[in-house]
């Protein structure tokens, strides 16, 4: 009887063993997404996890951008760093430097064998995550720009056409005296002002925001957002506060959740708000580009890349960094690129 239940004992290990070596490596994965775009992060991470049986993608919050970021930092600190940490784009700069703390995706993918063509980004968003020899440092994720979003509806309401030029910021200036005068209690506000309103400004209208090419050509740079044309454009934005045609929310995107509630009639945000506005707006909405200050030479130009990218952290197993890549090559397969777009 021993010898029966000693052999019984010994065929379960040997059956265990198996399974256990068949048993999927855990990929943690940390972001800052909420609502809608958190749902279709979600979506992302089950859609992949059900793809194949080697890896378990495991993401988690860990609250807003800047919240994330230091989430990242704290853990890498302790020893329990995440395999992918997403970074938005103002924390590129410190993952640059962050030597030792981080695994480049360009070594990730060389090293487990993954095709990988950096060269399938657009080249703006390749660019603002590359070495200058084009090696690719996080993986592009939700690369977003700043927009106006229109409240149609609002429009209507204080008989202004809905289709109207806002090309411009005197043209803006113009809607801004109408919906004020219609009675409109948030004519404007905006999210990330630093972001809009001075960094993607200088770059929208070719003017330095700071020496040495805006930083990119060396260390020792001063900030120089103070010439004329960005004194003009604050200084209206603070005229417009007092005149209660722009109304101010906070510093991040406080007044998202008042444009998508229909309270405010124009609203420079990210485009990648598009997700929260269709899901929640009750109201018949629209985008245009950012506008720009008619008279000044050569502009428009070009808004700058926002949004954020997924960072690789240093210090897991082989194992793990090999479905680091597979998860990667698979959110930048042409079919979830595309998907991603039209939802967010």
């Amino acid at each position: 009887m021993r010898k029966l239940i000693l052999a019984a004992m010994l065929s379960s290990a040997a059956l265990a063993a198996p399974m256990q070596a068949l048993a999927a490596t855990e990929i943690e994965f940390w972001h800052a997404f909420t609502g809608r775009l958190g749902e279709l992060v979600a979506e992302q991470v089950d859609t992949f996890n059900k793809s194949q049986s080697d890896y378990t993608v495991v993401a988690s919050h860990k609250g807003n951008y800047s919240e994330t970021l230091n989430a990242g930092i704290a853990a890498f600190r302790a020893g329990e760093q995440p395999d992918i940490l997403m970074v938005f784009e103002v924390g590129t700069a410190t993952m640059m430097a962050a030597k030792g703390a981080i695994k480049p995706v360009y070594e990730v993918m060389a090293d487990a064998g993954a095709e990988f063509d950096p060269d399938a980004y657009i080249g703006s968003v390749k660019g603002y995550y590359t070495t200058t020899d084009g090696q690719m440092l996080s993986l592009p994720f939700n690369s977003s720009t700043p927009v106006l979003w229109v409240n149609k509806d609002a429009l209507k309401a204080a008989g202004i056409d809905p289709e109207t030029d806002l090309s411009t910021w005197q043209k803006v200036g113009d809607v801004l005296d109408k919906l004020k005068a219609a009675g409109n209690d948030c004519p404007l506000t905006t999210a990330w002002q630093s972001w809009i309103h001075l960094e993607n400004l200088s770059a929208y209208h070719n003017v330095p925001f700071a020496t040495k090419d805006n930083g990119f050509a060396g260390l020792d740079t001063e900030l120089v957002f103070n010439s004329p044309l960005q004194v003009k454009h604050i200084q209206t934005m603070g005229d417009w506060a007092k005149d209660g045609k722009f109304v101010y929310k906070g510093r991040r995107n406080e007044g998202g959740a008042d444009f998508r509630a229909g309270t405010c009639a124009l609203f420079t945000e990210s485009s990648a708000g598009y997700a929260g506005i269709k899901s929640e707006a009750k109201f018949d909405f629209g985008v245009r580009p950012l506008p720009y200050w008619e008279g000044t030479e050569g502009a428009p130009q070009n808004t700058i890349i926002g949004g954020a990218s997924l960072w690789v952290m240093a210090g897991q197993t082989d194992e793990e960094f090999k479905g680091v890549a597979a998860f990667m090559n698979f959110l930048s397969s042409p079919e979830i690129q595309a998907k991603w777009h039209q939802d967010t």
